[in-house]
């Protein structure tokens, strides 16, 4: 709600109480415009932190006075019609300005029935800034006395459209500048003046004395107006006149020039003056002396000497009640209080008045009108135009406002102090911001703890929901589900999520206390009928999920194999593994495929993969870089750890981190600036124990004997998960040691799936819940007995220890206490020990095995049989000796029991466990969560610790601290942007990374470059500006993202665009540069020019092709035979025949050939053009940049796998980099080439670095194996099933693989039948291909 901009408008009065204190001249410094914006008041802050200020320093509180020889008011009723035009000039008796309002009613050829009217008491006008310009400027240079004096215009309308006045305000300086008004008031240069005339001629001027300030004022007076207001009197100045020399002289010939006096000698000839006979005046030197008597009236009466002589002679013409009678509001509605006020008593209006547009003295029914108009014109910002007439009514304690705001809230309207009451209801914080799932958990937690409380929890969720216009957030609150969004967004799905995931989605609703089984159940049964599910059919009416074995047609079938006989194990293998890559949410079927297959062969080498998954490396392991396993979806995380560790100078800073590490006291800290905020001492800590955990992996991958390491969970915790994000996922109530069971269902227990990745926004807090880790909670209390405390946090359903519900309630209280003692220390704010249940799938975590890569998410084995009939529950921790619970379940137990026994009794809410201190476990599963959030994300996560960790080298003009980081990967990039009058603006920032696209189609990498940096149409204040970015500084290191997530409208779903970017292995930076080189820009312009040109000839072309019909006829084409056709219906040889000019078929042949002549030099013009466009920078080759890193994703938006290939420019080969196997390219199409398919594989990230630099920038193998002191024994199983013992530095060279690690192994599992990119094999195998490969 901060910083919000409002859009509305002000009563007539507001205007005019505003404009007594606008002065154009001094603004304050917040840039607030207090004629023109309309305040925001903070009620929340209150008298603590004051607003701030509304006017600027020293401004003019103005004492208007009518100017009547410039103004047009018509009779003293101030009617109009449809053609009224009025005029007010005035001018300020204090600061002397000029001010000119016109009010027009003529409507733009409307009809006008203008305000006020009984149905529109007052005008609200609102301010068009717009339509200052052209014509209208707001600040040009008007010729005033010194010729160049600023002039400020303000246009307004009234909103109201039977009205349409117009009004214009412009303010205008001093005539008379400071330079004259010195020559006409100081003594001392009065004093010299007048001494220089009597020295000149002392007899002549004798008895003579030098006049004061108040006689040279108004000899000034006499001279200059006398030839407009009394021009027969008015005659020529003598210049030798002694009255003159005194008072005036030759020291105010330029103000004399400026008012139309002209030389005659030492004369001076007073202007001539056509008699205006109408008024206003029109002649421009009529208007200046006009102006001219009344500045000098107002220095007059300034002079302290003759005051009360002053008084006597010229009194102000006070304009008042002349604007309250043009802009209709001499008489308006006032408020009884009002007339007994004591005005005289400097009492501050509240600003709720101005948040309106009203003004104090305003009648309740003319508050109301106000507010109406307000919400008329700014509806968007109606929640703070209620807060401010709640504000008022409670202050005038109105009876009549506070109904009229009941009745605003029956018409579901809300308030920010709505608002805001809301968010504290659930315990969070208005001003923070929140992704909607965040919310919706909190609320879902908040219920469980104090189901009593529903009602209000549930009003303050709508209403949160109503601010974020956010339906998700709406459905939960109503709990409405009547169609398949509802039911999506009730069950915490998207359009994605497959059909796999509900029911266990369903499960955890049902079990939500809160929730009603048959909303539930209703959501599901619209999700089935809209996707015409038989799988959600079938489970809703068996409550069963299948988990049937498969049958081997059914198993080739899922791999297209069709000649069984000729594909071998090995190929069978390669098949399995591409199916994972292409779409890992189907493991678990793959995985039945495989053993199916493998169980008709009886392959020992199909069931060796599937129980063990060994296969060998052929790369000595000093030269060859080691592979990072696959620890639960850290595929991403694998790649970018690899492209890192090839980065020299950043290895050396990892490795050596001790001599770079930012020290943590606080005199260190107090200036550390990384990311254009200041860090904690938290957030160094935080990120000194990543860089420490990144060193151990490093050593690791230099040193380790075998041919893969696996990184340390913390590790993938640490660099996943930014601090803030760690805190959210140690909130969801699926974090605890074990995973978690969702429920019931017939009585097979469900366990949550991993569910798609959720969009996270990143927050600078850091967090720590440290203090609620330590203290334990070993209690387990009876689901029946749960319902007894609304207080209770951490609470277990197993059966027994009722007794113990107090100690919960206890533990919680102390729990919150402690938050309490902390809530000063933001960054180090701990959440409250309730954690948020989860509503959605984005934070459904499967659990992670030990620590051997080969069982993650691994769930196989029976369950013990001497538990199989107890129910399944999980525990909270392995701390709880004294209440052992039945049918624990452990990470190798099968999910679903096939002898379960049916429930006999409905299933338990799912388990809420405690928080626990951040384990192996633990880190795990938030690395899990940490691996779905955005790529990007990430990288800048990664670099932003290894800033906060290290020392800085300097700091930049805005205290950002310079590192070497920073110099690695960080560059600079200035926009320039050109306003409608032509002035270019420019603002210099750092990058540290380009952001290229794909959307349109495919490119290549120079044509995704020029979307970032061509000229563009930007938005700006309702506007559009052209706008052009340039490289100022280029980093050795260049990172690339390619964005190609993109949002279908019309289904209302984002997708993935798989478009090609073709790739190059050296591009040419010189283009892109900020340069002085006028020739650069030009080239630049140019391009721009042919790329307009270009689009404009390509929309042309699909007009004439027809392109958008979809007929398959271009327009030529369309044209002959509508030719034919009518040639063969012109005899009567084809049936009735049909009238028509003879030579309509002529023409019509004639046009078809015009069509296509224009075709063809379309496509002549566009392949010029793509030649010029690709040709016009071939000679700028000064900065090379190489290829180094190509990240590249198959899979969806929101899931898939991630690999990477890296060039090793020392050996000059690619490799490829897919979780624990490096592998050689073979075929450099594989990362170059565009890959058949619908889902091919794409680069999402890419790295050049500075051609000359290259080999210090990058060093791909960094190896030296320790081989292990002791000799250990592996253990392989034959194919006769004879166990052999192999000596470990053989049997270092196999490497386990994992059905998690299954989702890219394709591509790196080596076979002498197969090379990507090629798709056959060899002449001895050819016999027939794989039908659908």
């Amino acid at each position: 709600m901060a910083g919000m901009s409002l859009g509305g408008g002000k009563t007539a009065p507001r205007l005019l109480q505003d404009l007594l204190l606008y002065d154009p001249r001094k603004l304050p410094p917040s840039g607030f415009n207090i004629l023109t914006d309309i305040p925001v008041y903070n009620e929340e802050q209150g008298a603590q932190i004051p607003p701030p200020p509304r006017i600027g320093k020293g401004n003019c509180r103005h004492q208007w006075s009518l100017k009547p020889n410039q103004c047009k008011l018509g009779d003293d009723n101030y009617r109009t019609d449809d053609q009224t035009v009025r005029v007010l000039a005035a001018y300020c008796a204090i600061c002397r300005s000029h001010l000119e309002m016109q009010l027009d009613f003529r409507g733009n050829g409307r009809q006008v029935k203008p305000c006020p009217a009984d149905e529109r008491p007052l005008h609200h006008f609102v301010y068009r800034p717009e339509l200052s310009s052209p014509g209208y400027p707001v600040r040009t240079s008007v010729e005033f006395g010194d010729g160049s004096a600023w002039s400020d215009c303000r246009r307004f309308r009234c909103i109201s459209l039977e009205c349409g006045a117009e009004l214009c305000i412009h303010f205008k300086p001093p005539r008379l500048t400071k330079d004259w008004v010195d020559l006409l008031t100081d003594r001392s240069i009065i004093k010299k003046r007048a001494e220089e005339a009597i020295s000149d001629d002392p007899a002549r001027f004798e008895g003579f004395a030098v006049p004061p300030p108040l006689d040279v004022l108004l000899h000034s007076k006499h001279y200059i107006t006398n030839p407009l207001f009394n021009p027969g009197k008015s005659k020529k100045i003598q210049g030798h006149n002694k009255r003159f020399l005194l008072n005036v002289g030759e020291q105010c010939a330029g103000l004399l020039e400026y008012f139309g006096f002209t030389r005659e000698g030492a004369d001076w000839l007073p202007p001539h003056i056509e008699v205006e006979k109408r008024l206003p005046f029109h002649d421009q030197t009529s208007i200046r002396i006009d102006d001219a008597e009344k500045e000098l009236l107002a220095l007059i009466s300034q002079i302290s000497e003759e005051k009360q002589k002053t008084k006597q002679s010229w009194i102000p013409d006070l304009a008042d009640r002349d604007f309250q009678g043009l802009l209709g509001c001499l008489d308006y509605q006032k408020s009884i209080r009002s007339r007994t006020a004591d005005y005289t008593k400097n009492t501050q209006e509240h600003p709720f008045y101005a948040g309106l547009g009203a003004v104090e003295d305003f009648h309740d029914e003319l508050l109301m009108f106000a507010y109406y108009q307000q919400l008329q014109q700014d509806h968007v910002n109606t929640p703070y135009y209620l807060e401010c007439l709640q504000g008022i009514a409670e202050g005038r304690n109105s009876e009549y406002l506070q109904l009229k705001i009941a009745i605003e809230a029956t018409s579901d309207k809300i308030s920010r102090r709505d608002i805001r009451s809301a968010y504290k209801e659930l315990d969070l914080h208005a001003n923070e911001v929140y992704e909607d799932d965040t919310i919706i958990g909190t609320f879902n937690s908040r219920v469980t703890d104090a189901p009593k409380q529903e009602p209000e929890m549930r009003r303050a969720l709508k209403i949160i929901g109503q601010d974020r216009s956010s339906e998700k957030i709406r459905v939960v609150a109503s709990q409405d589900v009547n169609n398949y969004e509802q039911a999506l967004s009730f069950l915490g799905a998207t359009h994605e999520t497959s059909d796999d995931f509900i029911p266990p989605m369903f499960a955890v609703k049902k079990a939500e206390s809160h929730v009603d089984e048959a909303t539930a159940r209703r959501a599901v049964i619209l999700v089935a009928s809209h996707r015409n599910s038989q799988f959600l059919k079938n489970f809703l009416n068996t409550g069963q999920i299948d988990e049937t074995d498969m049958d081997v047609d059914t198993a080739y079938a899922r791999f297209d194999i069709s000649e069984r006989d000729v594909v071998d194990d090995e190929l069978v293998l390669v098949i399995y593994n591409t199916r994972i890559t292409d779409d890992p949410s189907q493991l678990d079927n793959l995985r039945k495929a495989l053993a199916a297959i493998a169980k008709s062969r009886n392959s020992q080498r199909l069931n060796d993969f599937l129980h063990t998954g060994m296969i060998s490396s052929d790369h000595p392991l000093s030269e060859w870089p080691v592979g990072l396993e696959n620890i639960g979806n850290t595929c991403y995380l694998n790649s970018l750890l690899q492209f890192y560790f090839t980065i020299k100078p950043l290895r050396e800073i990892v490795l050596k981190i001790d001599d770079y590490k930012m020290p943590t006291d606080k005199a260190s800290l107090n200036y550390k600036r990384v990311g254009s905020r200041n860090v904690s001492a938290k957030e160094v800590l935080r990120a000194q124990s990543f860089v420490d955990e990144l060193r151990k992996l490093f050593e690791s991958m230099i040193t380790s004997p075998k041919a893969s390491v696996t990184p340390e969970p913390e590790l993938a915790r640490l660099t996943l998960l930014s601090s803030d994000k760690a805190e959210i996922i140690r909130r969801q109530s699926i974090l605890s040691p074990n995973r978690p069971s969702l429920g019931e269902i017939a009585g097979q227990p469900i366990l949550g799936p991993l569910g798609p990745p959720a969009p996270e926004e990143n927050e600078d807090v850091e967090m720590s819940d440290t203090k609620f880790a330590e203290q334990k909670d070993n209690i387990a209390i009876d689901s029946d007995q749960s319902a007894k405390s609304d207080s209770s946090s951490d609470v277990t359903l197993v059966e027994g220890h009722e007794a113990l519900e107090d100690k919960v309630s206890s533990a919680y209280g102390e729990a919150k206490s402690i938050q309490r003692n902390i809530i000063e220390d933001k960054e180090n704010l701990s959440p409250v020990t309730e954690p948020i249940k989860q509503s959605s799938p984005e934070y459904e975590l499967i659990p992670l095995g030990e620590t051997s890569p080969s069982r993650v998410n691994e769930q196989t084995g029976p369950p013990s049989p001497a538990k199989k009939n107890e129910a399944n529950v999980m525990e909270l921790t392995e701390d709880i000796p004294d209440f052992p619970t039945p049918g624990q379940t452990s990470f190798s137990e099968k999910v679903v029991s096939p002898t379960a026994m049916p429930p006999k009794r409905s299933p338990p809410l799912p388990p809420r466990p405690k928080q626990v201190a951040v384990t192996t476990s633990n880190a795990l599963q938030e690395a899990e969560v940490g691996a779905q959030q955005d790529v990007t994300e990430v990288i800048a996560n990664f670099l932003f610790q290894l800033q906060c960790a290290i020392q800085a080298e300097s700091v930049d003009e805005t205290g950002e601290q310079i590192d070497r980081v920073k110099d690695l990967f960080f560059g600079k990039q200035k926009s320039y942007t050109t306003d409608k009058q032509g002035k270019t603006r420019t603002k210099e920032e750092y990058m540290s990374d380009i952001k290229v696209d794909v959307a349109t189609g495919p490119r290549d990498i120079y044509a995704a470059l020029d979307g970032a940096y061509d000229e563009q149409d930007v938005e700006v204040g309702g506007g559009v500006e052209p706008q052009y970015t340039s490289i100022s500084v280029l980093p050795p290191v260049l990172q690339i993202h390619v964005q190609r997530s993109l949002y279908d409208r019309e289904k209302k779903a984002a997708f993935k665009s798989t478009n090609h970017l073709e790739l190059r292995e050296t591009i040419y930076m010189d283009r892109y540069m900020d340069s002085s080189d006028f020739d650069l820009l030009e080239r630049r312009r140019q391009c721009w020019r042919w790329k307009r040109e270009k689009e404009f000839l390509e929309q042309r072309r699909d007009q004439l092709l027809n392109t958008a019909t979809n007929a398959g006829l271009d327009s030529p084409s369309s044209l002959r035979c509508l030719g034919d056709y009518l040639r063969d219906h012109s005899s009567e040889k084809r049936g009735a025949r049909l009238n028509f000019d003879p030579l309509l078929i002529q023409k019509i042949e004639a046009a078809a050939q015009v069509v296509s002549e224009e075709l063809e030099i379309i496509e002549n013009k566009l392949r010029d053009l793509a030649s010029n466009i690709a040709s016009q920078f071939h000679d700028l080759r000064r900065m090379p940049y190489s290829l180094q890193s190509v990240f590249v994703h198959r899979g969806y938006h929101n899931s898939g796998h991630y690999w990477i290939y890296i060039f090793d420019f020392v050996k000059g080969i690619w490799r490829k980099y897919n979780d624990g196997y490096v592998t050689e390219v073979i075929d450099k199409r594989e990362i170059f080439a565009q890959e058949p398919g619908d889902r091919p594989a794409t680069p999402y990230f890419l790295v050049y670095v500075k051609d000359e630099k290259k080999t210090a920038l990058v060093d791909s193998v960094c190896r030296e194996p320790i081989e292990p002191a002791q000799q250990e024994q592996d253990t392989v199983m034959a194919d006769s099933g004879q166990i052999l013992e192999l000596p470990a530095n053989e049997a270092s060279a196999y490497a386990s693989v994992t059905p998690q690690q299954e989702l890219g192994v394709t591509d790196s599992y080596k076979s002498d039948l197969w090379v990507r990119g090629n798709a056959d094999w060899d002449d001895t195998t050819r016999a027939a291909p794989v039908t659908g490969w």
